[in-house]
């Protein structure tokens, strides 16, 4: 009889070791979950912001105006009375008297 009671707190004792270390291990395992939801929402809201960024300046892209300053001159020629004054255009050097 007092053997039949020292193996059943030996079952009892083992059930609870069985159960404390299942309980550690879901806990643990919860830690886990919190700890990669958190690093997956911190991944996708980098990701967000990358490519939000990427669209803004890809967006703005040609958008700025560049304003050169062309310098014009005046000239004055004297062509004399036989004198002839020549022009040469952009289009094909073509020369206009």
């Amino acid at each position: 009889m007092l053997r039949d009671d020292i193996m059943a707190v030996k079952n009892e004792v083992k059930e609870l070791k069985k159960q404390s270390f299942a309980m550690e291990l879901l806990s643990d395992q919860r830690k886990q979950n919190k700890r990669l939801f958190i690093i997956v929402l911190v991944i996708l809201s980098m990701w967000f912001a990358t490519i939000g960024y990427l669209v803004y300046v890809l967006n703005d892209i040609g958008t700025e105006v560049v304003t050169e300053e062309t310098e014009t001159y005046d000239v004055n020629q004297d062509s004399g009375e036989d004198g002839n004054n020549n022009f040469i255009s952009g289009n094909d050097n073509e020369v206009n008297n």
